[in-house]
């Protein structure tokens, strides 16, 4: 089945991935179609092994994928070469993951300034920014310690002030809360709510039904498929009648 692309920002159309080990073949992805509109807050949730974060990583271009298209802004991200592939990123896209991924040897305003360098912006600018949203996340009194010396919620905070410095088109975050407190989870799904109030699209990888269903729309993977696909209400009423 086709998607439409009218107003969306990302489309994907028949998006396979194939895991290979060995002699061994898992498809991990089975012909996603998937159309996320400019300026949506789109949840994904399934269970651990559904495909949820290889869709992420596909979608983004993180993964190479074995059959079908992604366009982001209009643009094949998978027909563009490794180089092209992570400027486009850079530019356009934030992320946010579980594991932080935050660089060992660089500060708090050092991590989060990573991306306006990477596009060029003049490093006098891009430290100033990086501040700015440091402070947002409550970190205005840690730009310069080091990863090392931050608590687990501070250096997802540092993740999230990262992802968000450039303004990106769309935010990805994999369980963006999962090392978080419930008041500093709170706090952190305030924010992505707020940047996408100003505009920004969001898509939220998550097994929180809770977080779920603050979203505008929720996606429901299971077995490399998309099972289900409405507002919170209709996905998660769904899945509850399923288990009675």
């Amino acid at each position: 089945m086709g998607v439409d692309q009218n107003g969306s920002i990302l489309v994907a159309s028949g998006v396979r991935k194939i895991y290979r080990t060995g002699a061994e073949e898992v498809e991990a992805l089975r012909g996603i179609d998937l159309a996320v509109g400019r300026g949506q807050f789109l949840a994904v949730m399934g269970p651990s092994g559904s495909g949820k974060t290889t869709l992420l990583n596909c979608l983004t271009g993180l993964d190479d994928i074995d059959d079908g298209t992604v366009l982001v802004d209009g643009s094949d991200i998978h027909a563009m070469n490794d180089g092209a592939r992570t400027e486009h990123r850079a530019r356009h896209m934030g992320f946010i993951f579980q594991s932080f991924n935050l660089i060992p040897v660089l500060t708090a305003a050092e991590n989060t300034e990573l991306p306006l360098l990477l596009v060029g912006l003049k490093p006098s600018e891009a430290r100033r920014r990086a501040q700015e949203m440091l402070d947002r996340v409550g970190l205005g009194h840690r730009y310069n310690h080091r990863p090392a010396e931050l608590s687990g919620g501070e250096q997802q905070r540092v993740a999230v002030a990262r992802a968000l410095v450039n303004e990106p088109m769309i935010v990805w975050a994999d369980e963006p809360t999962g090392n978080l407190d419930s008041e500093m989870a709170g706090a952190v799904l305030d924010l992505l709510h707020e940047v996408n109030a100003s505009g920004q699209t969001v898509v939220i990888v998550t097994h929180d039904a809770d977080i779920g269903a603050t979203a505008q729309r929720l996606v429901r993977v299971q077995d490399g498929h998309i099972v289900a696909d409405g507002t919170p209400d209709e996905v998660l009423d769904g899945g509850r009648r399923r288990r009675r």
